[in-house]
């Protein structure tokens, strides 16, 4: 029986899907900075800190990238079949370059991993023990993630760039199906931006602070104003409305980060003039420093586009 061949020009192109993301970016970057902060709360969630739970996606990554190379492609239900999964040898050194995590720091969370059980030697190999911690599954990731890319498919029908749109069930088969190879696909878009993120500010609970408060003034938006807006018009009505802030409470509540870690950082965030404080104590976004993280969202767009087009193409066949 032949081979299904698919047809080089029904494929999605990346720069078409990187237009939509910048044209339909209020129909589509609130969806998408909503499941971003979901995947924040769920990454700190496991261990109370966000480091730890990057060396251990980073390290899994080194295994999901030999799965590609020995073109080795697992589904969701085989890679999550055993409770634990071998990992590629790692050095201290190697992590605490590439996270940009200082030695000293990167010895004690990989030390304290290995009291958890959560990194283990087992005989020659090493091994990350996923039964250690809570949510290993990305169960609601995947959901979201192909809510996400059946709302993009539905604008790219109005585009004219698809037929038509794929539903999200069929992207949550298409995931589980080529798991180890999305997923790898995943971590590259997700590790480099929070490496990007920590260096702009300088720790990862400040990041996760400031973009519950992105996502608040984004629910705030989309309520008051139903127009389709790009990218550039629907940053600019961020910051020129007074919309409702958000209080520490409930950004301690969402992220689950300490109530008084969240005030330090909050301040913090107030003095540097990235955050905005009103009388009520709500927070939300300093119209400066959103203009100057433009630039840098745009290259997380671009990735955005690169991990979009991939999935789409790959449902296409």
């Amino acid at each position: 029986m032949n081979a299904k061949i698919p047809d080089i020009s029904n494929q999605v192109y990346k720069e078409d899907i990187q237009n939509l993301l910048i044209s339909e970016y209020s129909t589509l970057g609130s969806v998408w900075v909503n499941q971003q902060m979901e995947w924040m709360n769920g990454t700190y969630t496991a261990f109370k800190n966000h480091d730890k739970f990057l060396i251990i996606i980073y390290l899994l990554k080194k295994t999901l990238d030999f799965y590609s190379r020995s073109f080795i492609n697992l589904s969701y239900e085989e890679f999550y079949q055993k409770d634990t999964v071998a990992i590629d040898k790692f050095s201290i050194a190697e992590i605490s370059y590439e996270l940009n995590i200082p030695k000293e720091s990167a010895r004690r969370k990989i030390r304290e991993l290995e009291d958890l059980g959560v990194i283990k030697k087992s005989k020659k190999n090493i091994i990350i023990d996923r039964s250690s911690f809570g949510r290993i599954k990305p169960v609601d990731t995947i959901i979201r993630i192909s809510r996400f890319l059946s709302i993009l498919t539905n604008l790219c029908v109005d585009a004219k760039i698809l037929k038509k749109k794929i539903e999200s069930k069929e992207f949550e088969i298409i995931i589980k199906k080529n798991f180890s190879y999305i997923w790898k696909t995943y971590y590259e878009l997700q590790i480099p931006m929070m490496l990007t993120y920590k260096k702009v500010f300088i720790d990862l609970e400040t990041f996760h602070i400031f973009g519950t408060c992105v996502v608040n003034q984004h629910l705030h938006i989309q309520k008051l104003n139903k127009h389709k807006m790009s990218r550039d018009i629907f940053l600019d009505s961020l910051i020129q409305n007074e919309f409702l802030g958000i209080n520490a409470m409930s950004i301690s509540d969402i992220t689950n980060i300490p109530r008084a870690t969240v005030i330090r950082k909050l301040r913090k965030l107030v003095k540097n003039q990235v955050l905005l404080i009103d009388k009520k104590k709500l927070y939300r976004l300093s119209g400066n420093f959103t203009e100057k993280m433009k630039p840098t969202q745009k290259i997380f767009l671009d990735q955005l586009a690169i991990f979009s087009t991939k999935i789409i193409n790959l449902a296409k066949l």
